[in-house]
């Protein structure tokens, strides 16, 4: 061994002794708060990933998020957790409290960030001697901070996107002037692209840098290079200055568009080596100039023509791409990121999927990998659809296949839109096929698929319109062509047996095969047609592969139970027990508005049981961001569909003991009654039942029959039908298509007028689509019940409030448990009910009910017999684990029957919900039955007002300084309202009120001042302008009802607001319990508790 090697060694020696910091027993994690568009489940995941690193460790940890829905929030994730808002206030009281020795800042998204880089520049980390673990705050602030991250970027000779900071709008056109036009502005230290967008004219960068500025102290404007290639870098380094590259991915939208919006191809397929070794070694070279210590993602602009580039932006946390990275590579990113925090080398590390390589090795890929995100833009009114720098999607799916052609297609399946694949969907009617081309929407794949499946553009002309890359645009005219094939094909029979394998290793499903044959037409059934496809295609031998991701493309025996299904293979890389040992999740799939990180929360608790019994436990899900799809959270993942095809693919391999179906939310629930038909073994309530209860005439039927009280609903076919039955019942009523057009699911119509113009949006009437009318009641209480039985007998149960009056859909609602306002009679008849419907449905499992009480009458809204989105907060406030019940019951097993009574609490649980609609341009932020929230949080407080103030404050409500605004609606919500106008005035606010609020205030003696309407343009003061001058904390607007003229008021009044970034609330209820909350709740006098002590 030379000398120069001897001392390598001797060095390496020394460096491995002082490896980890050993000064470190309890560490601090800030959470990401509610899931929003911009900062979704992602955070759960790394979150989750850092505190299971630390507690290997032997550390203690203390976790605060208010999130209630998530995993790691949840008994044994960390040592204490506090459900309170991620503000500088509350983080702080808990410092002083806990006195950690150390804080990791880079698990909880933006959030996180900003109130850790607060609490630095306060200096009450200094203050308690708490240690920035991992990346240093100044590296953070160099990253965030576009001026200083520009210079630091210069030192080293690397370009950056040529962008002006500034800090008012006339600096702003200056810049923009100076840079020429287009321009793209974006706000420094947000999230999301929050606040940004282009511009092409001074008008345009007026508005967009007005609502910039309301966001930011700082604004950015620099030269846009729309359709250049947008590529990222996944890079980790350690403080010893090793570094790796994770992955590489490219968006397949040219720059422009938000890398939350696009499509996400992993690894990259269009760079040439030169091209990719190039941008690997910049990546290196940033991230050790910058001195990140953990993970952190590199974007880039990249010209193919001139293989020029710029870096966009170095994100100094873990993002939404490090989540799709994770899971793309099996590399557990956020993991060796909290122990590179904990001072380790990449060295001393084991990967621990593969289990044999050190983690300082760079995982290879032989498959390829497409996020594509999901977007839930039609459930709100007038929301502009077009995507942009700034994010609006809500979730997002990633499908792995062996091809492009295989991956894309499975993931636009995934995304859970009703489309098949790229082909054989239903057809889109577009007027101006060359405009959607142009202006990317959230269809504009299906867009490009109309013109290349009826030849109307080629593949040069959509690239010269898109500028997205041929290669990608060549691969989808490979599916158009396969497709065309198939067309050719008059019946199945004459397709020839390598055609179907050609389809099925690019990606096509049964169905697709059938549509393209016209089976479905020939068999009058689309589900027959399926069957026959598959009973065909296995008589040929066409039966998938499990292949597994063994993260270094199997240059070492990898021992992973991460797997896909795929056509395009021979044989599988696991060999099967059929010890009926397994048992099945169905997962949750993409998040939406609707269904979110709760459900992977019930997932993630029926595995955990599931494994404690004893069980092979086995998941099927799809979403990158979540905890479920974890490589260790069971024995075998396959990260796949959740089609009737995919799972019975799988089912047909595992041969389970038993499948379940009823932690997923609405996806696996579906496929009960077909699954069932197999004979599948589903476990817990039958699927005859599940269908008995979510067959609306069966269900009211049931309820008749054992004489429980239901809305009165029809199912009706005409309009003259409609109008007999309102006459019957009267206004307001609630109407729900059967079949659905604009996306506009379901409306309560108060007049005549209202209902026909509903109507005409949403649905065409007619007998295969009836429109199913039912009562709607007003000022009435809605109770939710979730409970647990076993042969139809209920084990366990809650009964939560809603805050507001039913008419919010129970999403949305504010909810409180125990109940505080409901009479002991009421909760004993929706019990003796309830364990009614248990009854007649038989139920095994979780289940949920929804009730409506006024005066004397209870009446059922609705029953599920799965987990609701409620389960995860009741359970964490009851500290009694449902799923954990649920799931013993279903496998089988004793379990014990909890013994808690329900008023025992002497503490109160809020949830409160979550809504991004800052995001979501020109959409009304106003509360309906239609859900509009895409997250939730749980504070719990000695009493309501301490629960509700700490839910409010995280969702990102503040307490307001000074003025109020209020226009109250209705004169029962006047009425309403009056009290809390009251405590304001008493409180020292200034109340602001418009028309009919401010004579009702007169008409009681509460002083306030007119503004006026935006139709009242000729008078003064001007609501609006009150709003744009900042001079309003808090707007109270409450919709009196929905004409136009006072849609066009109100409308814009809530707008401006969201836009300008001022708390609103648009319900009287909730308005009234946090005006009441807060002036009768100092912050100081709040108790700061973890959950454990409650």
């Amino acid at each position: 061994m030379s000398d120069n090697a001897m001392a390598t060694c001797r060095h390496a020696e020394k460096r491995r002794k002082k490896m980890k910091d050993d000064n470190i027993k309890k560490v601090l994690l800030l959470g990401s708060g509610a899931l929003k568009i911009g900062e979704a489940g992602e955070f759960d995941y790394s979150g989750s990933q850092a505190l299971k690193a630390l507690r290997e460790e032997g550390i203690e940890t203390v976790l605060i998020n208010p999130n209630i829905a998530t995993v790691q929030t949840s008994e044994g994730v960390a040592d204490k957790i506090y459900f309170l808002p991620v503000q500088a206030y509350f983080v702080e009281r808990v410092i002083q409290q806990e006195r950690p020795d150390g804080i990791l800042l880079a698990f909880g998204g933006q959030t996180a960030l900003n109130c850790g880089v607060e609490l630095y520049q306060t200096g009450v980390l200094e203050k308690y001697g708490v240690r920035v673990l991992g990346t240093p705050v100044q590296a953070i602030m160099d990253t965030e901070d576009r001026e200083l991250f520009v210079r630091k970027l210069d030192e080293i000779d690397v370009k950056t996107i040529k962008s002006h900071a500034c800090e008012d709008i006339d600096s702003a056109r200056k810049a923009a002037a100076e840079l020429g036009y287009p321009v793209i502005i974006r706000a420094a230290y947000a999230l999301g692209g929050l606040g940004s967008g282009f511009c092409d004219n001074e008008e345009e960068l007026d508005r967009l840098a007005e609502k910039a500025f309301s966001f930011s102290p700082q604004v950015l404007v620099e030269k846009s290079l729309k359709g250049w290639k947008e590529i990222e870098y996944e890079v980790v380094r350690d403080r010893y200055d090793n570094c790796i590259t994770v992955c590489n991915m490219e968006n397949f939208d040219p720059l422009g568009i938000h890398t939350g919006e696009s499509i996400v191809i992993a690894p990259s397929q269009t760079l040439s080596n030169a091209e990719y070794h190039k941008l690997r070694a910049l990546a290196i070279k940033i991230i050790r100039h910058i001195g990140i210590v953990g993970e952190c993602n590199v974007q880039y602009a990249f010209d193919p023509q001139s293989e020029d580039y710029r870096v966009i932006e170095v994100n100094a946390r873990l993002s939404r791409s490090s989540a799709l990275a994770s899971k793309a590579t099996g590399y557990p990113l956020a993991f060796v990121a909290a122990k590179l925090g904990m001072g380790y080398g990449l060295f001393e590390l084991k990967n621990s999927v593969t289990k044999t390589t050190s983690a300082f090795f760079e995982p290879a890929l032989d498959y390829v990998v497409c996020k594509i995100p999901r977007w839930d833009l039609s459930k709100f009114r007038g929301v502009d659809k077009e995507l942009g720098s700034s994010m609006k999607s809500v979730g997002e799916v990633m499908a792995i296949g062996r091809n492009f052609e295989e991956a894309i297609q499975k993931g636009l399946r995934m995304i859970g839109q009703g489309m098949h694949g790229f082909v054989e969907n239903k057809v889109l009617q577009i007027d101006d096929i060359e405009g959607a081309l142009k202006a990317p929407t959230d269809k504009r794949i299906f867009v490009i698929a109309k013109a290349l499946k009826r030849k109307i553009y080629n593949v040069d002309q959509i690239h010269e319109m898109t500028k997205i890359d041929k290669w990608f645009l060549e691969k989808l005219q490979h599916i158009v062509d396969i497709d065309d094939e198939m067309d050719k094909c008059k019946s199945i029979n004459a397709m020839d047996k390598n055609l179907m394998r050609t389809a099925k290793v690019y990606g096509f499903t049964d169905f697709q095969i059938a549509r393209a044959v016209g089976l479905d037409k020939e068999m009058g059934n689309m589900h027959k047609a399926i069957l026959a496809v598959r009973a065909l295609r296995k008589s040929y031998g066409i039966v998938p592969v499990v292949k597994q991701i063994d993260t270094l493309a199997a240059e070492y025996p990898a021992q992973t139970n991460y797997l896909y299904v795929t056509y395009a293979g021979v044989a599988s890389d696991i060999a099967y027990e059929h010890d009926k040992k397994s048992i099945v999740v169905l997962g949750s799939g993409a998040y939406r508005i609707g269904s979110s990180v709760e459900f992977d929360w019930c997932g993630v608790q029926a595995l955990n049981t599931i494994r404690r019994q004893g069980y092979r436990s086995v998941m099927i899900n799809y979403n990158p961001e979540t905890v479920s799809t974890d490589y260790d959270m069971c024995d075998r993942l396959y990260f796949d569909e959740l089609t009737f095809e995919r799972v019975m693919d799988i089912l047909d391999l595992e041969s389970p003991y038993g499948v379940i179906v009823s932690t997923g939310g609405q996806i696996p629930n579906n496929l009960a009654m077909k699954l069932d038909a197999e004979n599948v073994p589903i476990l817990g309530t039958s699927a005859k039942d599940i269908d008995n209860c979510e067959d609306r005439a069966l269900f009211s039927s049931m309820l008749n029959r054992i004489g429980v009280d239901q809305p009165d609903w029809a199912a009706l076919t005409s309009m003259e039908d409609i109008d007999a039955f309102i006459e019957k019942v009267g206004f307001p009523v609630l109407v729900r298509p059967s079949y659905v057009l604009s996306g506009a699911a379901m409306n309560v119509c108060s007049n005549r007028e209202e209902l026909e113009k509903f109507l005409q949006l949403a649905a065409n009437i007619s007998s295969e689509h009836p429109v199913v009318v039912s009562k709607f009641i007003e000022h009435a209480k809605e109770i939710d019940f979730d409970g647990v039985a076993k042969d139809g007998e209920i084990v366990a149960y809650a009964i939560s409030e809603h805050v507001e009056f039913a008419g919010v859909h129970s999403g949305d609602a504010t909810l409180q448990f125990p109940p505080q306002k409901l009479y002991v009679e009421t909760v004993r008849r929706i019990k003796r009910i309830t364990k009614q419907i248990a009854r007649e449905l038989h139920i095994s499992g979780p289940f949920n009910c929804q009730y409506m009480a006024k005066d004397n009458d209870i009446l059922v809204i609705e029953t599920n017999l799965r987990a609701s989105r409620s389960f995860p907060f009741v359970s964490k406030v009851l500290k009694l684990n449902f799923i954990d019940i649920a799931t013993k019951i279903m496998l089988g097993v004793p379990f014990e029957k909890p013994d808690k009574n329900l008023f025992d609490l002497d503490y109160v649980g809020i949830k409160a919900s979550q809504f991004s609609f800052n995001r979501l341009q020109k959409a009304d932020p106003v509360l309906g039955v239609d859900m509009a929230s895409t997250g939730e949080v749980g504070c719990i407080g000695n009493d309501t007002s301490c629960a509700i103030l700490k839910a409010m404050l995280s969702v990102g409500y503040r307490i307001p300084a000074k003025n109020v605004l209020l226009s109250t609606g209705s004169a029962k919500q006047k009425a309403e309202m009056l009290d809390a106008a009251k405590m304001l005035v008493d409180h020292g606010y200034q109340l602001y009120a418009t028309g009919g609020t401010y004579k009702y205030l007169c008409d009681n003696e509460i002083p306030s001042i007119e503004v006026f309407w935006p139709s009242d343009n000729d008078k003064k003061p001007q609501a609006l302008d009150m709003l744009h001058e900042k001079k309003i904390d808090m707007v109270v607007n409450i919709p009196k009802n929905l004409t136009a003229r006072e849609l066009d008021n109100g409308y814009k009044i809530r707008r401006a607001a969201i836009d300008l970034n001022i708390p609103l609330i648009t319900n009287s209820r909730l308005a009234s319990a946090f005006i009441n909350a807060f002036c009768t709740m100092p912050l100081d006098k709040m108790m700061i508790k973890p959950w454990q002590e409650y």
